[in-house]
């Protein structure tokens, strides 16, 4: 996977249990969480980000990385069983077997997220995309959807209406991160624009894994920015159901999401080339948008 947050931010409001190396358009280590949920946070955003590193990070074969996705699975069935983790990812799995214990944690949504981990590698090995679509949806709704929800289990959030929310933002958070990292991801065969909508749009894979910004890779960036945006629109309502720092905080991730959305536009399908990120002044666009939400 990409350095996207779970919210991924997938871990948008989480607080790093070690030093984040990596960049991040959203807030990591915001002033703006809750005190008392740091550390239960940084164990969850610990927890995600050295499995994303295994998935992702360095030269490993694909092999090496899913025989190691496999140990990691089997620290966190340990743990959750009330049995020490191994010691090679004790940093990780200490403090979230505290967390586990303290908040009593849903188990199956960390597995989700080594399960789209691992889709991750193999599709990368394989240099498959996606289908469509729905196919996409599923792998976000494993990628990034379960860390909204364990951070609503910490706020005490629980309304359906609360969880719809969530999984639409970190859904949307996920796409941004694709659309916005396009330049990167597909020299390194990871494709997630779905196979219909380049159809749809006469997209040419050849063209696309040449970075071209065609007219028609221009108007199929621009209608998954689109899908996206209103993806985070329709999830946006949850800033006003957390309670305190925790729904300010949430508005800023929103607002990142939707300032890359209008830096992947306005680049016209430049997106295929660099990488937008956020400027100081963003963050002022950001923070004055925020406040008025």
């Amino acid at each position: 996977m990409n350095d996207r947050p779970h919210p991924s931010s997938p871990a948008a409001s989480a607080v790093a249990a070690s030093p984040v190396t990596h960049y991040e358009n959203f807030p990591v280590a915001s002033v703006l969480c809750p005190p008392h949920l740091r550390q239960p946070i940084a164990a969850i955003y610990g927890f995600a980000r050295t499995a994303d590193d295994i998935a992702d990070e360095g030269d490993a074969l694909a092999a090496s990385r899913l025989a190691d996705l496999a140990a990691y699975q089997a620290d966190l069935q340990a743990i959750a069983q009330g049995q020490a983790p191994s010691a090679r990812w004790a940093s990780v799995f200490v403090p979230l077997q505290a967390v586990l214990r303290s908040h009593q944690l849903p188990v199956p949504l960390l597995q989700d997220l080594l399960s789209a981990f691992e889709q991750d590698v193999e599709k990368t090995r394989d240099a498959d995309g996606y289908a469509d679509r729905a196919e996409l949806l599923d792998y976000c709704r494993r990628s990034a959807n379960p860390v909204g929800r364990l951070l609503l289990h910490l706020y005490g959030v629980h309304s359906a209406q609360a969880l719809e929310e969530s999984d639409a933002i970190c859904t949307a958070l996920q796409l941004i991160n694709f659309w916005q990292d396009l330049s990167v991801d597909i020299p390194r065969s990871r494709h997630y624009l779905p196979r219909a909508d380049c159809a749809a749009h006469g997209a040419c894979q050849a063209e696309l894994l040449a970075l071209k910004s065609t007219r028609e890779n221009v108007q199929l960036i621009a209608d998954c920015a689109y899908w996206a945006r209103a993806t985070m629109l329709s999830g946006a309502p949850l800033v006003h159901r957390l309670p305190g720092r925790a729904g300010w905080e949430l508005r800023l991730v929103v607002q990142g999401g939707l300032r890359i959305l209008d830096k992947v536009d306005a680049l016209k399908g430049g997106s295929l080339q660099q990488r937008p990120t956020l400027t100081p002044w963003d963050w002022c666009v950001m923070l004055a948008r925020a406040v008025t939400m």
